[in-house]
């Protein structure tokens, strides 16, 4: 997002943060989430509507009340809100308003989740679906046709996550694989990542070559932790092709101590 666009955001996530709060922030969040979805959905399909509630060259009252007069009585109250408030801000192109309304309805049912105690659950389901779309080469192909119906494929991921993941994961995943960004691997890990800030934590995938149990992973939290001197969300995964060892990535920085990797440098220099 250029800069104005991420000013933009900023005052939105944070009316989001004072909406969910209180007794009702579950229903609060979850409601204003999945309406903030809707919301895209319905821009998506109009590129003139989505050029209309955020023109630059309007004031921003007069995009308020475009906001109010295409959404006002179809959303509940605080979607509304947050919409108006959204359309006074300027963004950078309609495009990033659009994803700015993505990311607070994703950020409004990630503090649904927190306030039902599951956001740290949420987080590892998230990042565990990611891992099973980048293993289950098929499904992810079927998830990514650009061609297949946004129903149709929100209705084959329901039926794999039916039962197994909080409804705020389902909520997330659904919006993701309906209209991804990028890949709904990658998207799913963006916000697994989102939680993992929104609880004060920088992630690190780890990539082991064989499972990690609890202790383990606390232990390389807190090490890492020290190193990089913020807390710390430990994503793991396992690929026994790095023979031993783990690799670890944080942000841009990639720590390889695996086998695989000792071997590697090593026939360089031996070269």
């Amino acid at each position: 997002m250029h800069a104005a666009s991420r000013e933009a955001l900023q005052t939105v996530a944070s009316k989001v943060d004072e909406l969910v709060t209180g007794d009702h922030a579950v229903v609060l969040g979850a409601q204003t989430g999945i309406e903030l979805f809707e919301v895209v959905g319905l821009l998506d399909e109009d590129r003139a509507l989505r050029v209309a509630v955020s023109d630059p060259a309007a004031t921003a009252q007069q995009r308020a009340g475009i906001a109010d007069a295409l959404f006002g009585g179809k959303v509940s109250d605080p979607t509304a809100s947050l919409l108006r408030a959204a359309s006074t801000e300027q963004w950078s192109s309609s495009n990033e308003f659009r994803r700015g309304l993505v990311l607070c309805g994703r950020r409004a049912l990630l503090r649904a989740a927190e306030a039902q105690g599951q956001l740290e659950a949420v987080e590892d389901e998230l990042f565990a679906l990611s891992r099973l779309l980048d293993r289950e080469g098929e499904l992810t192909q079927l998830l990514s046709d650009r061609t297949a119906a946004s129903s149709a494929k929100r209705g084959l991921l329901a039926n794999v996550l039916y039962g197994k993941v909080t409804m705020f994961t389902e909520a997330l995943a659904l919006q993701v694989i309906g209209r991804p960004e990028r890949n709904p691997i990658d998207d799913l890990a963006a916000i697994a990542a989102q939680a993992a800030e929104l609880r004060g934590r920088t992630v690190a995938h780890v990539v082991s070559s064989g499972a990690l149990n609890d202790g383990q992973q606390a232990a390389l939290a807190e090490k890492l932790g020290r190193i990089y001197g913020r807390e710390m969300a430990i994503h793991t995964e396992v690929d026994p092709s790095l023979l031993g060892g783990v690799t670890i990535r944080v942000g841009d920085e990639i720590i390889d101590g695996s086998t695989r990797g000792k071997l590697t440098r090593m026939r360089a220099a031996l070269a």
